[in-house]
């Protein structure tokens, strides 16, 4: 009986699937190799903070790379199989909408007789390369996903998580002007400490 559970093991074993274990407690599993710029992921919080407050529950899981699996990296590429197993992972502790993205589509596990409506809203939702692409998707689909379920949800701007212009340029610059002040002051202290030789055998001679 040993033997025969073996090849079930990698699938059954929760500690090893590093989302589930983010999904437990939190909405968002961004891996860190995911790529996705900072403004993204600020849209991607407020977003799914605004659907939870609407009523929408869902927490998503970014699968950028086969490493982000953990223990069962044999679901890369397969992201309604994927879905499906994270949600026994997580059923728990969680039993609503589950959004799983992957480079090269999207899984869905929703718990419900829904499950038809809420897939068909991604239809056609494409996924570009790139972390920016990833996060793009993740934006579309959560949007559609919510205004299906009756809850139309507004994509935030990104305007919050973006750096005002010039501001990096001030930066330096000031950066800049009290590295060069600070040089100034410790030349001059230093020369008030010890005045230069030339003066010192100057006096001397006299």
């Amino acid at each position: 009986m040993a033997l025969a559970a073996g090849p079930l093991s990698p699938i059954a074993r929760a500690d090893g699937d590093p989302a589930s274990d983010v999904l437990a407690t939190q909405a968002l599993f961004l891996p860190q190799d995911a790529g996705i710029p900072l403004a993204q992921q600020n849209q991607l919080t407020a977003l799914l903070g605004a659907a939870a407050n609407s009523g929408y529950q869902l927490r998503v899981a970014i699968i950028a790379s086969r490493t982000d699996l953990g223990s069962v990296t044999e679901l890369w590429h397969q992201p309604q199989t994927y879905a499906r197993f994270l949600g026994q992972e997580l059923s728990l502790v969680y039993r609503r909408p589950l959004l799983v993205i992957m480079p090269n589509g999207f899984g869905l596990e929703t718990f419900s007789h829904q499950a038809p409506v809420s897939a068909s809203a991604l239809a056609g939702v494409r996924i570009p390369a790139g972390g920016q692409g990833l996060g793009t998707a993740a934006l579309t689909a959560i949007h559609r996903l919510a205004d299906a379920s009756g809850h139309s949800v507004p994509i935030p701007e990104a305007a919050a998580a973006r750096t005002p212009a010039g501001s990096s340029d001030t930066i330096a610059v000031v950066a800049f002007v009290v590295g060069a002040a600070m040089i100034v002051l410790a030349w001059t202290v230093s020369l008030r400490v010890r005045p230069p030789r030339g003066r010192g055998r100057k006096a001397t001679s006299a």
